[in-house]
């Protein structure tokens, strides 16, 4: 193989960021040593971005691939998506996701939250859509759960939620009544 065809072969990946375990799948004929020590040099001259130990990216890469990444399992999730959805105003700047973990971290200049929930939830994928480049998104309604769930006393700018049937599908994933009171009392009074 041309050493050329190496950074063709990533640019024309739909992906935009990777780990070495994700490159070795490009050129299984390739030792991990030598894509290692290509992808450093790739990064030395400009072609490929390292916003993080191991992670390699394409420059304008996407955010919140990146984010699910990171850690695995997570998706996108909490604040970010609420504020995409409308249903809070307050402008927040970091990405946020629900994984197996509680950490923030930061790579690149942007700010990765991540809030730790229980494997069984994380597992359960209604209500999370994994759309272009592989990334895990949850809708507004498993947002809006997830958020009651970790933080009970969260306010909500605006709470008409496109699909409240959703809701009544996602919520037994928690196996919490407290949790299922909340969202009815919220609905009541809302």
């Amino acid at each position: 193989m041309d050493k050329r065809d190496f950074i063709f072969q990533i640019y024309k990946d739909k992906r935009t960021v990777f780990r070495l375990p994700d490159i070795s799948m490009l050129f299984p004929e390739e030792e991990n040593k030598y894509l290692s020590n290509r992808m450093g040099y790739y990064v030395q001259t400009g072609r490929l971005l390292n916003p993080r130990k191991g992670i390699y990216a394409k420059p304008g890469y996407n955010p919140l691939e990146l984010a699910n990444l990171l850690y695995t399992p997570s998706y996108i999730s909490l604040e970010y998506v609420l504020q995409q959805a409308g249903l809070i105003f307050q402008y927040d700047t970091r990405y946020t996701s629900v994984s197996y973990l509680t950490r923030e971290v930061e790579a690149d200049g942007k700010i990765y939250s991540y809030r730790r929930i229980k494997e069984e939830v994380i597992m359960n994928t209604t209500g999370i859509v994994c759309g272009e480049g592989n990334i895990n998104t949850a809708t507004p309604e498993r947002a809006f759960l997830d958020m009651l769930y970790l933080n009970k006393k969260f306010y909500f700018d605006n709470i008409n939620l496109p699909d409240k049937r959703l809701i009544e599908r996602i919520i037994p994933a928690y196996k919490s009544a407290a949790l299922e009171k909340r969202v009815a009392k919220l609905f009541k009074n809302g």
